[in-house]
């Protein structure tokens, strides 16, 4: 084996460990966050497990001949499936911004964007997942899938190597018809690529959530005096000997951005809300949760 084979074997074999050491602690965050939200569900009948009627509801392209129910659809001009609750059960796709920016924290005592993006990306799996649905990614080929299996899949696949961009934007593979999506980001991204990729998912009927996660530093801009902005990879410095100037033009910028987010979630029917890592995840997840209910009811 040639020394730069070797370099490449032992790399990947590291980062193969260090993902393999990970996961777990993300999965042991995620279920904990996720059984603290489910104490405080209440269920209501659903599409689910079991093979109770469920609704009607209009054939679509790609269904089957066989799913078709002749007596309902007689009654009308259209064709209709006859849907069971397994039949109805749907998938939930998930995304993460893996950009560089995720990694920022502006204290030690409160986690990176990215470490509370993926402990709320895998605590919605989880519930997803205990309610009979299929959950996959939406920066992976492989469709959703449901059982417990799927989820070691997902935190690893969040544990992998992050891209080298400061900025990422929602990556849609894959979205099957009618799903459902959460967009997981602090979506300072270019904002043409967010919306191709929410207006994307809803020409498929995706209805779903941007979860935007600052740090309150982000918020606040608490920066006076001579000050180095840095880029978390290092593309880009900048230096100000006096910061507090700055503060007004930011703010400005950053709730421009938050009203581009919520306009685009009102003209596709998908949903906004803003987390800070300095708050308990658990409204956010319960939000979160009742929000998808409500866009898939």
């Amino acid at each position: 084996m040639s020394d730069t084979a070797r370099h490449t074997a032992q790399t990947l074999r590291s980062r193969s460990e260090a993902v393999a050491a990970a996961a777990p602690a993300l999965m042991a965050d995620a279920q904990h966050l996720a059984a603290t939200v489910l104490l405080g569900v209440h269920g209501r009948k659903r599409a689910g497990s079991g093979d109770e009627f469920w609704q009607y509801r209009p054939a679509q392209a790609g269904d089957s001949y066989r799913q078709i129910d002749w007596r309902r659809s007689a009654l009308s001009d259209g064709h209709f499936i006859r849907q069971t609750e397994w039949q109805a059960a749907q998938a939930i796709m998930i995304g993460v911004d893996d950009g560089a920016s995720m990694q920022f924290s502006g204290h030690k005592s409160r986690p990176e964007k990215r470490r509370r993006a993926q402990t709320l990306a895998m605590a919605l799996a989880i519930i997803a997942l205990r309610g009979g649905e299929r959950v996959g990614l939406t920066h992976l080929a492989d469709a959703p899938r449901a059982g417990n299996a799927q989820l070691m899949r997902i935190a690893t696949a969040l544990m992998e190597d992050h891209a080298a961009v400061d900025h990422g934007t929602p990556r849609a593979q894959i979205m099957p018809l009618g799903s459902r999506a959460a967009f997981f980001s602090d979506f300072f991204g270019d904002i043409g690529m967010i919306e191709q990729a929410v207006g994307r998912a809803a020409d498929r009927e995706v209805k779903g959530a941007l979860v935007q996660i600052l740090d309150p530093d982000e918020e606040r801009f608490p920066f006076d005096g001579r000050t180095i902005f840095e880029s978390m990879t290092g593309a880009i410095r900048f230096e100000t000997l006096k910061a507090r100037g700055l503060r007004d033009a930011y703010l400005e910028r950053l709730a421009a951005r938050k009203t581009q987010l919520q306009e685009i979630c009102r003209r596709t029917g998908w949903r906004y809300h803003l987390h800070h890592t300095d708050q308990p995840a658990e409204p956010t997840l319960l939000w979160l949760h009742r929000a998808l209910e409500r866009v898939r009811a």
